[in-house]
């Protein structure tokens, strides 16, 4: 029997109705999931904080145990998981895998958490025995979108877990199965207990259930940062912790001493990777005023020369976008920005939701594709004449994601980062990189800072309690 197998996708009926599962590149339907409501959440949320009592307890290697289990099933179910992630969420296969091995990582790493030292011994005034310890907090809300599903689901579901809470994961209903219900499965077999990994894919009304919830102290968040302000907000009135990721439109500043013919490569892996679907896609580049003519060459070239097609039948290089809604928003900001004078260098078509990668020269802080978050793949390029004039261009944005910044002088290029206000800083690399063993976060309208990876996870998922012990009762005047 396979791990995924359509008859045991969801263990019992939810009250939000039948989707359908559907591949974009072809429109055909994969099978059919059914969506939560709100009722399905508040279910969910008390049975986890009822397992999650007695996970708490269970001695650290047990726990580990069950982690590194699911990291070594990611692997010995790539085929089936691989064609997954490529069906449902038009990945190629070079991104599908990189999910899976991102996947199994994350669960090695969680399993690390789980002995990690938990807490201080303190001085006291008084003659006791005084110390902190960390404590999960209870049960997580895991709010993941479809763009990476896999990753983006279970960097917060792994540590999560291991660090003895319960779970309730919310995935995008676009990519239920790959970015949802395969954790599910994932879990069950690597011997997970009943009850703690709760996964309901649904829309807005779960969302906002999910956040509410008093069982559910901590949300774990990632999507657009519109829709990451309201989770903020609501998460702040419920008086619990809301971790935000959310969107970007971070820079690649290419210096007048870096080496042009290396840079193409890496600009267009940082613009057109899974159509530009990635949160830290490079949105604008920044080109020094004597390469820009050959680089909008260079790159436009590069641009017409990459295959898009159904990834699933097809060698390519990028695939289709997720839905039709997508393909609006990023041809409607592409039409805009050549309304207000860019010029359109490559791409700028489409076939159904095959997107071609798309070049926009002549841009400045007014062309829509530049100023705004595409999540598409379009790259806007600028030219600077000066460091300082790049550093302004760079910083001037609301987002604070990721900075690419490429030089034949590393030294120099950390000294240039160093005045843009960003999360993550990439020197001679694009601006799409991820590591489980790294933090990850964004400022700004990029988010509330790094909250995945390593320490991160700890301060993430577990509250810091205060414990004292005297040998007698303490006496005191009254």
């Amino acid at each position: 029997m396979p791990l995924l197998d359509p008859r045991t996708w969801q263990p019992r009926t939810l009250a939000g109705g039948e989707y359908a599962v559907t591949e974009p590149a072809t429109g055909d339907t994969l099978g059919s999931v059914t969506l939560a409501g709100a009722e399905d959440i508040a279910t969910a949320a008390e049975a986890a904080r009822t397992a999650q009592t007695e996970w708490a307890r269970v001695p650290h290697f047990v726990r580990a145990s069950v982690l590194r289990k699911a990291g070594d099933l990611f692997t010995a179910h790539a085929d089936e998981l691989r064609e997954w992630l490529v069906r449902e969420s038009g990945s190629i296969p070079g991104k599908a895998d990189f999910e899976l091995h991102v996947a199994a990582q994350e669960c090695y790493e969680a399993a690390a958490l789980a002995s990690r030292p938990a807490g201080q011994v303190l001085p006291s005034e008084a003659p006791r025995l005084s110390y902190t310890r960390r404590v999960p907090v209870g049960v997580v809300g895991v709010i993941a979108p479809f763009n990476a599903p896999l990753i983006l689901s279970i960097r917060s579901v792994a540590p999560a877990l291991a660090l003895g809470n319960g779970v309730v994961l919310k995935p995008d209903p676009r990519t239920a199965i790959c970015g949802g219900l395969s954790l599910a499965a994932v879990f069950a077999e690597a011997g997970l207990p009943e009850g703690l990994l709760h996964v309901l894919p649904g829309g807005p009304e779960a969302g906002q259930a999910l956040v509410a919830d008093p069982r559910v102290p901590v949300i774990s968040f990632t999507g657009s940062t519109g829709a990451g302000r309201a989770v903020g907000e609501a998460a702040g009135r419920h008086l619990k912790r809301a971790h935000l990721e959310l969107g970007g439109n971070s820079a690649l500043i290419v210096l007048e001493d870096a080496d042009i013919e290396a840079v193409i490569s890496t600009a267009a892996w940082g613009s057109f990777f899974h159509q530009g679907q990635i949160c830290m896609t490079t949105g604008r580049h920044l080109v020094h005023e004597s390469l820009y003519e050959e680089y909008v060459e260079r790159l436009a070239a590069k641009a017409d020369a990459l295959a898009v097609g159904d990834p699933h039948r097809a060698q390519v290089h990028l695939g289709p976008l997720i839905d039709a809604g997508q393909l609006g928003k990023v041809h409607g900001l592409v039409e805009a920005s050549t309304s207000r004078g860019a010029k359109l260098a490559a791409g700028g078509t489409h076939e159904q939701l095959f997107y071609r990668p798309t070049v926009l020269a002549g841009v400045d802080d007014d062309t829509p594709a530049y100023a705004e978050e595409v999540f598409g793949p379009v790259a806007p390029v600028r030219p600077f004449a000066t460091a300082d004039e790049a550093a302004a261009l760079a910083a001037a944005s609301s987002y604070g994601l990721s900075l690419g910044i490429v030089t034949g002088d590393a030294a120099r290029g950390l000294d240039l980062a160093e005045r843009i206000p960003t999360g993550i800083v990439h020197i001679n690399d694009q601006t799409v990189n991820d590591e489980a063993v790294a933090p990850f976060g964004g400022i700004a309208a990029s988010g509330t800072g790094a909250r995945f990876g390593g320490e991160a996870n700890l301060e993430a998922f577990t509250d810091v309690r205060w414990t004292t012990v005297r040998g007698d009762v303490a006496a005191y005047p009254f």
